[in-house]
């Protein structure tokens, strides 16, 4: 069986099918009242991969009739108090080189705070004139665990969603050395969703296409096979640092194509489509 786990606005947690994929509408089945309100809230239900995995279908739908219909304006991030939230920069070759950066040593980690956390068609907040997109995928932690090999990673994972690691360069490099968590901090500056995909819901999760369109022109194409380090690898990494916890999100990094490296940032007005293969879109208006 498999699962998309999903938070309506409410902040109630729900399983959703994959109308994300072919449309704009997908049906809903509130987890509480399948559970005795015992996995109602998003947080808890995270930690219970085995329960979601029950409840789903296989095609991650449970059986019945569903409890009602969602857009993406309908839904918040799916994990919306995670305790930890890291972020890998420069884990593209490409996106690398486009920033005049080398790569090479160990992974570049920062943190996004968790109260820049939205839902998938969240309104983003510009801040001046050096606000930038950036399309990643988003491993979800599903268990609490340390000292993970990069074999044990995808069985620890609740699934993954997309990610829009939302910066302000300005911010991000006014210090030096640059400091990146609060450029990447402000209000709104993390879209996540629309859901929590299980793994096994994916042909391939070493090789997703990800993609990032603004105002319907493509700015970001890649595949995440293109990652430097992978997520088995990065979640190993961190692993051995920091105990992981339920719901811990780990943004992946993101390709070439971002607007500061071609004097493109965004600008109020415009929309941002950020997409994975197989996990769903994120559509945001710049205001």
């Amino acid at each position: 069986m498999a699962y998309r786990l999903a938070s309506l606005e409410t902040g109630r947690a729900v399983l959703v099918d994959d109308g994300y994929l072919t449309g704009d509408i997908a049906r809903w089945w509130d987890l509480g009242a399948m559970t005795k309100e015992s996995l109602a809230d998003p947080m808890v239900a995270v930690a219970e991969s085995e329960k979601l995995h029950d409840l789903g279908g296989a095609n991650g739908a449970p059986d019945g009739e569903p409890d009602g219909l969602v857009d993406l304006s309908g839904l918040g991030p799916p994990i919306p108090r995670p305790r930890q939230v890291f972020a890998i920069g420069l884990n593209y070759l490409d996106h690398a080189h486009e920033m005049d950066r080398d790569t090479g040593g160990e992974p570049v980690v920062f943190t996004k705070f968790p109260s820049c956390l939205v839902g998938p068609a969240h309104d983003i907040e510009v801040v001046g004139e050096r606000t930038d997109y950036e399309v990643e995928l988003v491993a979800v932690i599903g268990r609490r665990c340390a000292n993970l090999q990069p074999g044990e990673v995808w069985e620890a994972l609740a699934g993954v969603t997309v990610g829009q690691d939302i910066s302000d360069r300005r911010l991000q490099t006014a210090a030096q050395p640059p400091q990146f968590s609060l450029g990447k901090s402000h209000a709104t500056f993390g879209p996540i969703g629309p859901a929590v995909v299980s793994i096994d819901l994916l042909d391939d999760p070493d090789d997703l296409k990800l993609s990032c369109a603004v105002d319907r022109e493509v700015r970001q194409d890649s595949r995440t096979s293109l990652m430097i380090a992978g997520v088995p690898d990065l979640v190993s990494y961190l692993s051995g640092i920091c105990t992981l916890e339920p719901g811990d999100l780990l943004f992946t990094g993101t390709p070439a194509g971002v607007g500061d490296a071609q004097g493109r940032c965004l600008q109020a007005g415009q929309t941002i489509v950020s997409e994975i293969g197989g996990i769903g879109r994120l559509e945001n208006r710049c205001i």
